[in-house]
C-alpha cells in the first residue's frame, strides 16, 4: 500500500530539475544585474571620451588627467563585471552568446586601453608640452622626445593589441545597438592606435631625422593630384630640405624641367615594368606611378643626387590637397597672382592656375612660391597643436610618404602608413585601387571614383569582389573652355575633354582573379604580381560625363575575409567607399 510519496528516483529527478532551474534563474539574475552595471560603466566611458578628446586638444592636461582617471575606473569596473565564469558561460548560448562575448571583449579592451595606454600617454604628455610641441623660433626642441619614447612604446603596443582584439569581435553576430557600439569602439581604438603610434614613431625618429646627431638633407617631392599617379599625383615640383639641431629650412627648389628624360632607365622591379614599362625609370614625373613608395623613393633620391650632386638622407612626398589642411592652420597666403585660403587653395593649385598662368614655366615658378609660402608659414606662424592636427589628417588620408636612406629609420617607417609600402594582410585583409593618368593633362581635377567591396562565396569558393566606378565629371561645355595644357590637347591621342586612365585593382595576398569585367564585358587587361598580390589594370577612355565600372573577383587564399579594407590613390576628393552584399558576377 502506497504512503503517498514519490519513488526516490522521481523525487531525486524533481529536486535536480528544481535545483537546475533555480541555478538558471539565479544565473540570469546574476548576469542581468552585472550586465546592467557593465553597460552603465561603458556608457559613462562613451559619454566622457569626447570631453577627454576636447581637453587634450585644448592642452588642458589637468582636466584630461581627471577625466582619464574616471574613464579608467569605469572601464575597470565594466571589465570586472563581465569576466566571471557565469558571464563567460552565457557566451556559449546559441544566438544570445555572441552578445555576452562582445560585451565582455569590449569591456576588456576599454579597460586595457584606459589603464595601459591612456593614463601613461597623459603622464608623458606634460613632458612634451602640448602647448608648443617643442617649437621655438622655427626650431624643434628634440630633447623631450627621447624621454617620452619608452612610455609611448608601451602605450602603442597596448593599442596595437587592442586594435587586433577589436577587429576580431564579430559585430555582425550581435544585436544592432551592440553592433553599432562595437564598430564605434573599433574606430576609436584604431584612431587612438594611429595617433599614439605616430607619436611613438616621432619620438623614435625625430631626433635623428631632424639632425640631432648631425645635419640631414631631404628631397621633398610635391605631387599634383590633377594628374594622378599611384601615390597621389605627378611630381610637379621638387625641393631640398635641410635639418640640423631641430631647425628645418628650405634651401633649394627645382623644376621638373631640371630633370631631363634619361636615355637609360634606372633599375625597376618586374611588376613596375609590367604595369608601366620603363617610364618611371626614365621620367621623374612618373616615378610616383610605382605602387610601393619604398621602391619609388630611392629613385627620386637618385635623380636628385645625379642632377645636383648633393647626397640626401631621405625623401618626403606630399600632395597638393594637404595644403587645404595646412592653410586651415596658417590662414590665407599670397603667391603669384593669388591669395589662397583653406577653401580655395586646392582649386587654385589644381585648376585656376592653368587658366590664369598659361605659361608652364611661369606655373612652375608660382608652384615654387606656393610651396615656399606654405612651408614658411607652417614653421613660423602656425599653432603647433593645430599644425600637428593638420599633418595627422593629411597622413590619415595617405597624403604624406616618408623614406629614409638609414636602415634603422626605414624599418620603423616601412611598418607605418607613412612609409608607403604595400600593406600586409595581418589582422585584416587589404585590397587596393590605384589610379594613373594617361591623358597627358590635368583632367583628374574633374574625375571621381566610387569603390564597393563584397565578400562571400561564389561557386563554392570564398570570394572577395572589388567594384570600381570611374567617372569623367567634366561637362562638354566646361571641356570647351579648358586650356590644351589641362586637356592634353590631343598630344597623346586623347580627344580634348576626354579622360584616359589606367585603373589598377589588386586583391588579397595569395588570392587570384576568378572574374574580370568592365561594364559586364570582358576585355584585355594588364596583370602583374605586387609581392603576393595579383594586380589587374584596365586602360579606360571616357568622354565628358561618361562613367565605367570595373569588377574584379578574387578567390583562393585570403579571399572572402570579413575584415577587408580598401587602400586607394589619394584623389582630389574623397571617393565613396561602401560595403555591399555579394552578388556574384561570375
Amino acid at each position: 500500500m502506497s504512503d503517498g510519496r514519490l519513488p526516490v528516483r522521481r523525487r531525486w529527478l524533481r529536486w535536480s530539475i528544481g535545483a537546475v532551474l533555480t541555478l538558471i534563474v539565479l544565473a540570469i539574475g546574476w548576469v542581468t544585474v552585472r550586465g546592467i552595471g557593465a553597460v552603465n560603466d561603458l556608457q559613462e566611458v562613451a559619454s566622457t571620451s569626447p570631453e577627454l578628446k576636447a581637453a587634450i586638444g585644448e592642452g588642458d592636461l589637468d582636466r584630461a588627467a581627471s577625466l582619464a582617471s574616471g574613464i579608467a575606473h569605469h572601464a575597470d569596473s565594466a571589465h570586472g563585471l563581465t569576466s566571471d565564469p557565469v558571464w563567460h558561460a552565457f557566451g556559449i548560448i546559441p544566438w544570445l552568446g555572441p552578445n555576452f562575448t562582445a560585451v565582455s571583449e569590449v569591456a576588456e579592451i576599454v579597460d586595457s586601453v584606459a589603464e595601459d595606454a591612456l593614463v601613461p600617454v597623459l603622464d608623458v604628455a606634460d613632458d612634451l608640452d602640448l602647448a608648443s610641441l617643442g617649437f621655438s623660433g622655427g626650431a624643434i626642441d628634440l630633447a623631450p622626445f627621447t624621454g617620452i619614447e619608452p612610455s609611448l612604446a608601451e602605450a602603442s603596443a597596448t593599442l596595437t593589441v587592442a586594435e587586433s582584439q577589436a577587429l576580431r569581435i564579430d559585430a555582425d553576430g550581435t544585436l544592432p545597438p551592440l553592433a553599432e557600439a562595437v564598430r564605434e569602439m573599433r574606430a576609436t581604438v584604431t584612431q587612438a592606435a594611429t595617433v599614439v603610434g605616430s607619436l611613438h614613431g616621432a619620438a623614435v625618429l625625430l631626433p635623428s631625422m631632424l639632425g640631432a646627431e648631425g645635419p640631414r638633407n631631404y628631397v621633398i617631392a610635391m605631387q599634383n593630384n590633377a594628374e594622378l599617379r599611384s601615390s597621389g599625383g605627378i611630381i610637379g615640383a621638387i625641393a631640398l630640405l635641410h635639418a640640423e639641431g631641430g631647425r628645418i629650412s628650405l634651401i633649394q627648389q627645382a623644376s621638373t624641367l631640371d630633370f631631363p628624360v634619361l636615355d637609360e632607365a634606372l633599375p625597376l622591379s618586374e611588376s613596375t615594368i609590367a604595369l608601366f614599362e620603363d617610364r618611371p625609370g626614365r621620367y621623374l614625373q612618373n616615378i610616383t606611378s610605382i605602387p610601393d613608395f619604398t621602391e619609388a623613393a630611392p629613385l627620386i633620391a637618385s635623380r636628385w643626387e645625379q642632377r645636383f650632386g648633393t647626397p640626401v638622407d631621405g625623401v618626403i612626398a606630399v600632395d597638393s590637397v594637404m595644403t587645404e589642411h595646412l592653410l586651415a592652420v596658417t590662414g590665407p597666403l599670397s603667391f603669384g597672382p593669388f591669395t589662397a585660403d583653406e577653401d580655395n587653395v586646392v582649386s587654385i593649385l589644381l585648376s585656376e592656375i592653368y587658366a590664369a598662368v598659361p605659361d608652364p614655366a611661369v606655373q612652375d615658378q608660382v608652384f615654387a612660391q606656393a610651396a615656399s609660402a606654405v612651408f614658411g608659414a607652417a614653421l613660423t606662424g602656425g599653432d603647433p597643436k593645430q599644425l600637428l592636427g593638420a599633418l595627422s589628417a593629411s597622413a590619415e588620408e595617405n597624403r604624406i610618404r616618408i623614406w629614409s636612406v638609414h636602415d634603422d629609420e626605414e624599418q620603423v617607417l616601412a611598418a607605418t602608413t607613412l612609409g608607403g609600402a604595400l600593406p600586409t594582410d595581418d589582422t585584416e585583409t587589404h585590397v587596393g585601387v590605384l589610379v594613373n593618368d594617361a591623358t597627358g593633362g590635368k583632367m583628374d581635377y574633374y574625375a571621381d571614383a566610387a569603390i564597393t567591396t563584397a565578400v562571400g562565396v561564389c561557386d563554392g569558393e570564398p570570394t572577395t569582389q572589388i567594384r570600381v566606378t570611374w567617372t569623367n565629371g567634366v561637362t562638354a561645355e566646361t571641356a570647351g573652355t579648358l586650356s590644351s595644357y589641362v586637356t592634353g590637347g590631343g598630344f597623346y591621342g586623347v580627344p580634348p575633354g576626354s579622360l584616359r586612365t589606367l585603373v589598377m585593382v589588386y586583391g588579397p595576398e595569395g588570392a587570384t582573379p576568378s572574374h574580370i569585367d568592365r561594364d559586364g564585358t570582358e576585355e584585355t587587361v594588364q596583370t602583374a604580381l605586387l609581392g603576393d598580390r595579383t594586380a589587374v589594370q584596365h586602360d579606360v577612355l571616357l568622354a565628358p560625363g561618361e562613367s565605367t565600372t570595373i569588377t574584379v573577383e578574387y578567390t583562393g587564399e585570403g579571399a572572402g575575409e570579413r575584415l577587408t579594407t580598401v587602400e586607394h590613390t589619394p584623389l582630389v576628393g574623397t571617393p565613396e567607399i561602401t560595403r555591399e552584399e555579394l552578388r556574384c558576377a561570375s
